[in-house]
């Protein structure tokens, strides 16, 4: 009789917690609904004001909506801060450290972008975007062999993608690489003929 209550005990314990877990997820699937209504109303305020009540450092999906709100709301500084947690709540995936580029970007801290796509390439090498921002951080710093090496692996994927051949070719000739950035300019000026930074770059590998 003992062995049956202890049962009959766990089985509604179990039911209740299965209940109880329904109920939170109806309230917040009606939460989301009117954060994003609101959203598209561009009312980004009462956007996170749906949600918030409900935050908790431990919930990635609430979190990573809030940086994603706040940035929206031109509050960088506080949307970094969002994602910067949700980067830590999954740090196996790349959706939150692209959201934090966003911030850090128009905040300036170019030294926290470069680490997210750098971060992100660990996971997925050949993230194009990763790639591409990452290579034009290191050329704007004259860092041209790590930039070549990221641009490279853009053209490598995409063989006829301007901005990957454009680039490498400069990061080339900058390394003083003439011979090596001549044939990324011409294939450059075949996808965009008559460019005037690819013409302007072919003429400096003569």
């Amino acid at each position: 009789m003992e062995i049956l209550k202890k049962t009959f005990t766990a089985l509604f314990l179990f039911v209740s917690a299965a209940q109880l877990q329904a109920q939170t997820n109806a309230v917040l699937q009606k939460a989301f609904h009117n954060s994003y209504t609101d959203e598209l109303n561009k009312n980004y305020v009462a956007a996170i004001a749906d949600i918030y009540p409900y935050y908790s450092e431990n919930n990635y999906e609430i979190t990573i909506r809030l940086g994603w709100l706040n940035y929206l709301n031109k509050n960088y500084t506080a949307s970094q801060t969002y994602y910067q947690k949700a980067v830590n709540l999954k740090p196996g995936a790349i959706e939150a450290k692209f959201g934090y580029v966003k911030p850090l970007s128009f905040l300036q801290s170019w030294d926290k972008v470069l680490e997210q796509y750098l971060a992100i390439l660990k996971i997925d090498p050949q993230n194009t975007q990763a790639n591409y921002w990452g290579g034009v951080i290191y050329y704007n710093r004259k860092q041209y062999e790590p930039a070549i090496k990221l641009f490279r692996a853009v053209v490598t994927l995409y063989p006829f993608d301007y901005d990957g051949n454009h680039m490498l070719a400069w990061s080339m000739l900058m390394a003083g690489k003439k011979a090596e950035a001549k044939p990324f300019f011409e294939k450059a000026l075949i996808i965009k003929p008559a460019d005037a930074s690819s013409t302007d770059g072919l003429a400096r590998c003569n």
